[in-house]
């Protein structure tokens, strides 16, 4: 074993043959010998004190040594010596970056490969693997050709044919990955990537098990040409061998790089795919990179700032605001490193590349920064490696000046160096796309701080050009929105038809883009469909049913009800307003009945999706049991998973499926798995369609599937848009009625909702809320009720026949069934009720579910009665007494007390086909699955716990309770989220309701009147629930009868159902 000497014994060393030198001739024979001396001790002095002197005289004496003349005594191998002079060279080259010795270490190494080393005593091995490492270093510093990943393949492919066992060409493998890497850094096509990944391939079926670096690199090889082709199949491969590595490497810092590769290649394809599943793979491999202490400090910053975009982005997708608050708190991470990146570990100019540290800066320092940095550019001439990134940093911290000050100088001065930066770049990497991305929005932010058109004309040039370039595909359906946005400014400035036709041409491209999220590509076309029809553009038909194809699966795709309402919320005025401008639409064209499916298909999103996983699988069962058995299954789990999460916000899932990530949150899980089974549930739909007559399994009903909601009475519908508002009226067997409105009509339905809700405020008992709501029942009857009884006469419908409203928009909030009084001739005060028994429907499916026939309806039910009366409510006990009074016509069970608990209440209602609740109801603002009944000691029975119940046998409640049918605030109108909608969709044909607080003294009269019209001899042979309505009817006819009777009470009593 050579001994290792100290820098001092060499210096010690390296002097003695300098004086030796000085002492001896040229031509003397050891001359040479001790030249050859020096070389190599220079070269390992370097190797020790790592100062490029030492490498450069190293250099020299190899090189003299080789030309000096032969000596008689010595032999000096010259092959041997100009093989260590190339070695020399690479490492100079490598080390200090200087591509000449790069080019002539490959030139030289070429030319040794065509002597006969043997003779020599020069391993050709060793040769090989120093040109396959030649050549890469000449990648790095892009010093020559194109053919030198061609040429290290075909070399690796030699040294890998010619192995022996005890020396594998692991180094020459790393090379060639290494090489291809800094091939795609620099943004270059990096050829033959396939003939690289082959090479790769063929090297591990020669290596020992465990050859993990090797391993590595066909992960990154993979991850390349994922990064060029996004196949799902290199990223698997890809993933598998990381996994591989990370499990079973026995060195950290192999585990470590390739948790690193692991977490780069997850973000990669998150921002590329719009899939949820993939973002949570995402931050949780981030999450567990950043947990592991052996993280050095360039990456742990790296991923400090990816994870907080990635916990950002997943905020904008659910609206979580623990999101929210890890994201900030990231972000917090890094401006915090602005004060201790020496100590991190990371210089300050990458700490400062960051927006949030830069922002985080006083206004002195910013300046501050400004004027060392344009001291540095006057001292770095073009050309330099550091010319352009101090201009980068200039246009970041006026950038940030810009925030501050709102200044146009200061955005110009960032305008004029980003457009240094782009004339210089090269646009097909990546980099080159970002500047030129940012270039694009600086100058439209300068447009809309100048209001000059020459800002605004080269935005649009710029990203127009960013639109061609394909490196950044992930970025297009951006640049798609901004380009849109910018030339529908440019056409109302200056009504250039050429950019409204670029407009509607660049929408067609951005909602079929599949690479970007459904919810996106749905906002955009709900804001194309206004733009074509105000311009009278032949596209407003395809604007409108691309949205109307996204807007279910562009909030599905939140796994829980409440996160899916809250989209729905975040997308008010879009989402709620669509389907009715949609229908507004068709209606002008004359298409009645499409525009009823508009209505249906857009409408109470929710409850179709909970309607879906309950969809009676008799039918297919009868045709293929295995596929209705499979599909039941998955529909019962997906039910299950939507409803998972409780008021308190905890997951309420045990199992969230297999094969999940350290750092995966519950949450996360319940993401993956919900898209698991979203995708197997896609799967099977798609082989059920294939079935002979199920080829509408599960599709948007027709009208013709629809109209059977008039097979019992009308059905009023109302579509309030502001395009145009009409009432369409669907009767049996006829085409649908349409009546017009004024074109002050949508105002005026605003007014009146407006002027009730704001009165209500006051209190049911105040003077103001008594006179708003006699107001507002009087515009409804100019508004909506007169124009329906006329028409209802002229279709021949006769009074005191049932009649359904489907109100939308306002009108879901407008006591429609009392509207009046009616003008008479008698002078009798009649409304709406008087002359019609009505009801409401939140759409037409409901209806004809609630009206489906079950097997399991009893002929007698049996009652349940919920009752939990204090001290509030002192009638309470008098209606409690006049349902148990029922039980010679029905049997009744009390559950009151103690008894009257959430779970004990879903058991007896699985039980019994009537229910009457007597208690509080409330509501919760924005929250309207928390929505409920108050039991016993203070338990609620939550809207999102009837929900989840199934009711076999159920046929008609009353819901005696405050705001059962009234909506919450913040909620969305048409989603029709009440308790009595969720009684009814939990298996109720029929439901009685409260459109607001409830009068605790009308409890037992309303009872009493309604059961015994309800078992009145009048309705024998026809079902309880469809006897409800004119029950109720009946009921609140006495009640307005009596003395001291307000509006208000009588009014509050809604029947929802069949």
């Amino acid at each position: 074993m050579a001994r290792e000497f100290s820098i001092m014994e060499l210096d010690q060393i390296i002097t003695s043959h300098q004086r030796a030198l000085s002492r001896i001739p040229r031509s003397h024979p050891l001359y040479t010998a001790c030249i050859h001396r020096l070389a190599k001790l220079r070269f390992k002095r370097y190797e020790l004190s790592e100062q490029k002197e030492d490498l450069d005289k190293s250099v020299v004496h190899y090189t003299e040594a080789i030309f000096l003349p032969p000596s008689w005594g010595f032999y000096l191998n010259v092959v041997q010596v100009f093989f260590q002079l190339l070695i020399s060279l690479l490492r100079r080259s490598n080390e200090f970056e200087q591509p000449e010795d790069a080019k002539c270490a490959v030139e030289y190494l070429r030319y040794l490969r065509g002597l006969p080393l043997d003779i020599f005593e020069v391993p050709c091995n060793v040769v090989t693997t120093s040109l396959v490492e030649a050549l890469g270093i000449q990648v790095k510093l892009e010093a020559d050709g194109t053919g030198d990943i061609e040429e290290m393949v075909m070399l690796c492919q030699e040294l890998l044919t010619c192995h022996s066992s005890v020396n594998y060409p692991t180094h020459s493998i790393d090379a060639l990955v290494y090489a291809i890497l800094c091939k795609f850094g620099q943004g270059k096509q990096v050829e033959p990537l396939d003939g690289v990944i082959q090479c790769v391939r063929d090297a591990l079926k020669i290596l020992p098990p465990g050859s993990h670096r090797v391993l590595l690199g066909l992960a990154a090889s993979l991850f390349i040409r994922y990064m060029t082709n996004y196949s799902n199949d290199d990223y698997e491969e890809a993933m598998i061998l990381l996994e591989s590595i990370i499990t079973s490497s026995p060195l950290q810092d192999d585990q470590i790089r390739a948790s690193v590769f692991a977490a780069s290649l997850a973000q990669v394809r998150a921002g590329f795919y719009p899939n949820p599943e993939y973002l949570e793979e995402a931050i949780s491999r981030c999450r567990t990179l950043l947990g592991s202490s052996s993280l050095d400090n360039h990456f742990r910053h790296r991923f400090t700032h990816n994870i907080a975009s990635l916990t950002k982005k997943r905020f904008e997708n659910f609206g979580l605001t623990e999101d929210l608050q890890e994201a900030r708190s990231y972000t917090s991470e890094m401006v915090s490193l602005a004060s201790s990146s020496s100590a991190y570990g990371t210089s300050q100019e990458q700490i400062d590349d960051v927006d949030a540290v830069r922002a985080a800066y006083p206004m002195t320092v910013v300046e501050e920064k400004i004027r060392n940095l344009r001291k540095l550019i006057s001292k770095t001439p073009p050309g330099n490696s550091n010319h352009n990134t101090h201009i980068q940093d200039l246009s970041n911290w006026y950038e940030t000046k810009f925030s501050h000050t709102d200044d146009i100088k200061d955005l110009e001065e960032v305008i004029r160096c980003r457009r240094v930066l782009v004339a210089s770049a090269d646009t097909s990497h990546l980099f080159g796309f970002q500047l030129a991305l940012s270039l694009g929005s600086d100058l439209y932010k300068a447009f809309k701080c100048s209001n000059k058109t020459k800002y605004l004309d080269e935005s649009i040039t710029v990203h127009r050009g960013l639109l061609e370039m394909q490196i950044a595909r992930e970025y297009h359906f951006f640049v798609i929105q901004q380009l849109i946005m910018f030339l529908y400014n440019r056409f109302r400035l200056l009504g250039r038809r050429q950019d409204l036709d670029e407009v509607i041409e660049l929408n067609y491209l951005a909602v079929n883009d599949k690479f970007a999220r459904v919810f996106d590509r749905f906002v955009l076309s709900c804001r194309w469909a206004p733009i074509a029809r105000v311009t009278w553009h032949p596209s407003v038909s395809d604007a409108y049913q691309k949205a109307m194809s996204l807007i279910q699966s562009s909030f599905i795709s939140a796994p829980t009800l409440q996160i899916q309402h809250a989209r729905l919320v975040a997308m008010r005025g879009l989402c709620d307003k669509m389907p009715l401008d949609y229908a507004s639409y068709q209606i002008d064209m004359g298409q009645f009945t499409q525009a009823i499916e508009t209505l249906e298909q857009g409408r109470a999103l929710l409850w179709s999706e909970m309607r879906g996983f309950r969809n009676s699988m008799d039918q297919l069962s009868q045709f293929n049991s295995p596929l209705a058995t499979k599909l039941a299954a998955i529909n019962q789990d997906l039910e299950s998973l939507t409803m998972s999460v409780t008021p308190s916000g905890t997951i309420g899932i045990s199992d969230a499926g297999s094969q999940l990530y350290d750092g995966m949150d519950p949450f996360g899980r319940l993401v993956v798995k919900q898209q698991k089974l979203l995708e197997e549930r896609d799967v099977l739909v798609s082989q059920i369609q294939e079935l002979s007559g199920f080829g509408d399994f599960l599709k948007t009903p027709s009208f013709e599937n629809i109209r059977s909601a008039a097979s019992h009475g009308p059905v009023i519908i109302i579509n309030h848009s502001r395009w145009r508002s009409d009432i369409l009226i669907l009767v049996r067997d006829s085409p649908p009625s349409l009546i017009p409105t004024t074109d002050d009509f949508y105002d005026r339905a605003n007014k009146l909702r407006d002027r009730l809700v704001v009165a209500r405020k006051k209190g049911l008992d105040s003077d103001k809320y008594k006179r708003a709501l006699r107001s507002v029942l009087d515009g409804l009857y100019n508004l909506v009720g007169e124009p329906v009884i006329n028409k209802l006469r002229t279709l021949g419908v006769p009074e005191q026949s049932r009649i359904w409203w489907c109100p939308t928009s306002v009108f879901c909030s407008l006591p429609l069934h009392a509207m009046g009084p009616i003008p008479s001739d008698d002078g009798v005060k009649r409304y709406f009720s008087d002359l019609y028994i009505p009801s409401y429907t939140p759409t037409l499916s409901a209806l004809i579910e609630s009206r489906k026939p079950s097997p399991k309806t009893s002929i007698q039910p049996s009652l349940l009665l919920v009752a939990n009366p204090d001290e509030s409510l002192p009638g309470a006990f008098g209606e409690m007494a006049i349902i148990q009074s029922l039980n010679s016509q029905v049997p009744v069970t009390t559950l009151c007390g103690k008894n009257a608990t959430p779970a004990g209440v879903v058991e007896g209602l699985r039980h019994h086909g009537f229910a009457h609740f007597v208690c509080h109801g409330t509501l919760e603002t924005g929250k309207p699955f928390d929505a409920s009944f108050k039991l016993f000691d203070d338990k609620r029975l939550t809207l999102l716990d009837i929900v989840r119940s199934q009711l076999p046998a159920a046929e008609f409640a009353f819901l005696a309770a405050c705001h059962t049918a009234e909506l919450t605030d913040d909620s969305i109108a048409d989603e029709g989220l009440h308790l009595t909608a969720a009684v009814q969709y939990c298996g109720f044909r029929s439901v009685v309701g409260t459109m607001w607080e409830m009068a605790d003294i009308d409890g037992s009269e309303i009872a009493e009147n309604f059961y015994k019209s309800m078992f009145s001899r009048n309705g024998e042979g026809v079902p309880y629930h469809l006897r409800s309505a004119r029950a109720l009817r009946d009921a609140t006819r006495k009640m307005r009868r009596k003395k001291g009777m307000t509006l208000e009470r009588w009014v509050n009593f809604v029947h929802y159902g069949a």
